[in-house]
């Protein structure tokens, strides 16, 4: 079980302050540096190991870091803190980008990301709950995330707390069934203290969503199962907080984020072949570059 780094929760706690007193454009620069640094961090870290879904976790990021450092309720010296916002990465292939940015947040050392997918390393390529700090349940089947959420979001109302349930779904894992009986219940239960994102960057392993298996009018879909739903530019931090943050009603969230994949380097942006290609040395000079303008 990795452990808490005080200094770097320190430094988070600094930073999440200074975002949330800061004027609107100073407020979207730091989230917007903070997550690049993040992607720079992810992609050198899949460098090392040599696998990972690098276009996915670059899609994620802007939506990671918005949670972790201007939303969620949580406290990385206290993961276990039972009024905690509760936050499920159900596209748990995406693992880098959670893992950099628990880092980031001091869930645990920065150092332990040299070991990402390593034998025996905590940090696999799919989340795991009993091994790494900030996360709330093993994640890696699609079609799971949003079920697990929306029984933590009832376990909060039975509870009498008022923690909050956030879920990010990869729009591919929408053509599982699981998702719309998990949706259905929602609704119908009006659990307002559930969102769910939706990372909408229309690609998956092979082909397009579309291509795949048509998710569109995907609002509406939503919408029909007894949500409300927000559509937003899933790379703007403040639309994104405002999404976040809007007062709630009786009903869930949805928050359909319109996103890139590959996300901030122009040659893995929209391209499938970067659902898990690993990038070369050189390509990974060539991006950090391009995220550090």
């Amino acid at each position: 079980m990795l452990v808490a780094d005080p200094r770097t929760a320190a430094s988070w706690r600094h930073l999440r302050q200074e975002i949330a007193d800061a004027a609107p454009d100073r407020r979207r620069e730091l989230l917007r540096e903070r997550a690049n640094r993040s992607r720079t961090v992810d992609l050198g870290m899949i460098g090392r190991a040599g696998l990972g879904h690098v276009g996915g976790d670059l899609s994620v990021l802007d939506i990671l870091t918005t949670l972790f450092f201007a939303v969620l309720r949580v406290d990385p010296e206290k993961p276990d803190w039972p009024d905690r916002d509760r936050f499920v990465l159900s596209k748990g292939h995406t693992a880098g980008a959670l893992y950099t940015t628990l880092a980031a947040a001091g869930f645990f050392a920065s150092a332990e990301l040299e070991t990402f997918a390593a034998p025996l390393s905590a940090l696999n390529g799919h989340p795991n709950r009993v091994k790494v700090p900030g996360v709330e349940t093993n994640t890696g089947p699609l079609g799971h995330g949003l079920p697990v959420a929306v029984g933590m979001a009832v376990a909060a109302r039975l509870a009498r707390s008022e923690r909050r349930v956030y879920v990010v779904l990869g729009d591919g894992e929408l053509q599982e069934g699981s998702n719309w009986e998990a949706a259905m219940t929602a609704g119908h239960r009006g659990l307002a203290n559930l969102t769910a994102v939706v990372d909408r960057n229309r690609l998956q392993q092979g082909a397009r969503t579309e291509e795949t298996n048509t998710l569109d009018p995907l609002d509406d879909k939503f919408r029909a199962f007894g949500w409300d739903v927000r559509v937003v530019d899933g790379h703007d931090h403040l639309e994104l907080l405002d999404a976040f943050t809007a007062p709630r009603g009786d009903r869930p969230t949805c928050v359909i984020a319109n996103t890139i994949k590959g996300r901030g380097v122009s040659f893995m942006e929209d391209r499938v072949e970067w659902h898990h290609k690993v990038p070369s040395p050189e390509q990974i000079t060539a991006a950090t570059a391009e995220l550090a303008r």
